[in-house]
């Protein structure tokens, strides 16, 4: 793979079906409908060919290291058997290989002492997706028949936070609702005492601008800020908030590799449960099939897929990737241009700013500023 950093993050859709029907998801309810077309669960078959894939590609990059997110729809649907089967395929793969790092992502509804048990024998952390306190978070996530998930998210939560489980819980994602008071969301979510919590903007583009788009007010970043603050100015850190600490790492010179901040080459790929490779999920923003690559794990390897045109044009970070507005920027070492499916507009494609350029500039300008203030004063203060 000539040039190219080798892919070290597999997003791995277990399962296509989901027990919940929010209504902001950006599986079901964006643009894409791919996933009409595609097997409701992985089969063993394709889980097998998927653990050759990612074993042939560590040992060609002498990568000691991989990541597994499993992934839906709702992964926990597709059963303990099925997961379990793929998890220990993992395994014998990669022994002697590469450290597998495992981990799902998951509504945690279906969560019980029979999955935990699974979970601990494997060592898969939790990711659990939950917007906030009830109110807030069946604004959006509710089961399908319109009832409250509410109830059904904090038992699964209650598992997890038990002493025996708790090193298992990986954190909680957030998708930003401008109409939930951001500092309620924070404290209902630090309630539940998460290691990490990460913030998802709402998936969105030129052509479908997010709800409440307003370049001169900037309402998201104003929304983010008034956590940040928060979270930054509190006597201990109550939890780790990845896109803050991202931006503050870049700010002071660091180098981070994220697909929403920075300017890195990405380094995953999803693969759905017919073994197809796809490009980020976010790209179900921009119209049907915008993640489709054409490519799967039976016909190619990884080193073929990174050598694609269409996956090396989707990856490929830096200035040279970006609008031209954006290569003059200030921030742009920081905010990386944004995400790319935010870039989309259906009569340039990706060569535009982020939807979100003003809500980025307010809340990159305003981390960097607070943070290299701070780290000069510590400095000056300690010669």
């Amino acid at each position: 793979m000539r040039g190219a950093n080798p892919f070290v993050e597999w997003i791995v859709k277990v399962a296509q079906p989901c027990n919940l029907a929010c209504d902001h998801c950006y599986v079901y309810e964006l643009l894409d409908r791919t996933w009409r077309h595609k097997p409701a669960v992985m089969a063993n078959g394709t889980a097998d060919q998927l653990a050759r894939r990612i074993a042939e590609h560590a040992r060609r990059h002498a990568l000691s290291r991989v990541r597994v997110t499993l992934h839906g729809g709702e992964p926990l649907m597709a059963g303990r058997s099925r997961i379990e089967h793929l998890l220990k395929v993992l395994r014998e793969e990669l022994r002697g290989t590469a450290v597998c790092d495992i981990s799902v992502q998951s509504n945690v509804t279906l969560l019980n002492p029979s999955w935990m048990d699974l979970f601990h024998r494997h060592g898969v952390s939790v990711g659990v997706s939950l917007d906030g306190g009830r109110e807030a978070n069946d604004r959006h996530r509710r089961a399908k028949n319109g009832r409250s998930s509410y109830d059904s998210v904090q038992r699964g939560l209650e598992l997890l936070r038990r002493p025996e489980n708790k090193a298992l819980f990986a954190g909680l994602l957030c998708t930003v609702d401008l109409a939930n008071p951001p500092l309620d969301v924070f404290e209902d979510l630090l309630a539940h005492e998460p290691p990490a919590i990460n913030f998802l903007l709402p998936h969105a583009t030129w052509e479908h601008p997010p709800p409440g788009h307003d370049p001169n007010r900037t309402p998201y970043a104003n929304w983010l800020l008034e956590v940040f603050e928060r979270w930054y100015t509190a006597p201990r850190q109550e939890t780790r908030i990845r896109l803050f600490e991202d931006l503050m790492d870049l700010a002071l010179g660091g180098h981070v590799r994220s697909e929403s901040t920075g300017l890195a080459d990405t380094d995953f790929l999803v693969v759905e449960s017919d073994g197809t490779i796809e490009l980020a999920d976010s790209l179900k923003a921009t119209r049907d099939g915008g993640p489709a690559t054409g490519l799967d794990i039976f016909a190619q390897d990884f080193d073929s897929v990174a050598r694609h045109p269409v996956v090396a044009d989707a990856r490929r970070g830096g200035l040279a990737a970006l609008a031209d507005v954006c290569r003059g920027c200030e921030v742009v070492r920081l905010c990386g241009g944004g995400l790319r499916a935010h870039r989309f507009s259906p009569l340039t494609g990706f060569a535009n700013p982020s939807v979100y350029c003003a809500d980025l500039r307010v809340l990159t300008t305003h981390i960097r500023d607070r943070v290299v203030a701070d780290a000069t004063a510590l400095l000056g203060s300690a010669s």
